[in-house]
């Protein structure tokens, strides 16, 4: 644990080793540590009797709770088709998910004052093309043997719906700018900004979900609760804005080589999809009905207008 002296820091230790008792994981207090800066978890690692590495997450929320049956789902189903580590739930419970640790170091981490801290070279070469070979990976697994294990499949209209409900609610909750909402619904309204292919996808991949070897190279892949059949684009919008063009294009022949097709107008749809964020953060907001979030909701509208 990182403060022994703090004792809210103590008794979120004694609480979260007594939760894991529950489920039959005996775990050593001092070796606890808590990040708390997940917006659907709290994440602790901590060591077994044994001294072996576990992750707990802790739901922070019911509905976060009535997702896990259908990520534990996913989890299983990739498992056996993918060359990088995924979590192997051990427990799987309302209250608890605990997993042995796997290999490789967080790429991202959030520090005590909300900041992101990078933790390797993200223009390393070795990252990029192994960043594209994950893609290929996972865009190549079966969609049909997606279905019949009842994962989520999704249709480009599903995909664009979702997006036109997202901007609706938006609009009656919040004051959405004219500007950005008939940028956006410019952006839902045009045929060629939308996929005609389905592939499976994580729909979060960035750093702070890769663990890495030291040479960059993506050994482990974590939180898969977005996973599913969908428009690619989401799995190449966050590499694409964090990286320059040169970056990004070994990504894309890492992706082409290892048997990917890329989407047609990839920057373009890319950069739409990270501009429609505000949106996104605007359904969260709307799900936990917390006035932070709303808060913060509107904020991104506001700079979503100026942008």
């Amino acid at each position: 644990m990182n403060d022994e002296t703090d004792p809210r820091q103590a008794d979120l230790a004694d609480s979260l080793v007594q939760l894991a008792a529950r489920h039959d994981l005996a775990l050593q207090p001092d070796s606890l540590r808590v990040n708390e800066a997940g917006l659907d978890y709290q994440v602790a690692l901590a060591q077994d009797a044994a001294g072996d590495g576990w992750v707990l997450r802790v739901p922070r929320r019911d509905d976060v709770s009535a997702k896990i049956h259908d990520e534990r789902r996913i989890l299983e189903f990739l498992a056996p088709r993918l060359s990088v580590e995924i979590p192997d739930w051990r427990v799987a419970a309302a209250d608890l998910v605990a997993y042995p640790l796997l290999p490789g170091e967080p790429g991202l981490t959030i520090d005590d004052d909300g900041s992101p801290v990078m933790h390797f070279d993200p223009g390393a070469p070795e990252y990029l093309r192994s960043f594209g070979r994950l893609l290929a990976e996972l865009h190549a697994v079966d969609a049909d043997e997606a279905r019949i294990a009842g994962l989520v499949i999704e249709t480009p209209d599903d995909v664009r719906t979702a997006w036109r409900a997202r901007l609706d609610a938006a609009v009656a909750e919040f004051d959405v700018p004219a500007p950005a909402r008939e940028q956006w619904s410019r952006w839902i309204g045009d045929d060629s900004m939308w996929a005609d292919a389905m592939r499976f996808c994580h729909g979060e991949l960035y750093p702070a979900h890769l663990l890495l070897a030291d040479d960059g190279r993506v050994l482990s892949v974590l939180d898969w609760t977005t996973a599913k059949v969908t428009d690619p684009i989401a799995d190449f919008a966050l590499q694409q804005a964090m990286s320059p063009p040169e970056d990004f294009e070994i990504v894309l022949d890492a992706y082409r080589g290892a048997g990917g097709v890329v989407p047609d107008r990839l920057a373009e749809r890319g950069a739409a999809l990270i501009g429609a964020s505000a949106l996104g953060y605007a359904e969260f907001a709307l799900l936990t009905g917390e006035d932070e979030h709303r808060a913060a909701t509107q904020a991104l509208l506001d700079a979503a207008a100026g942008g």
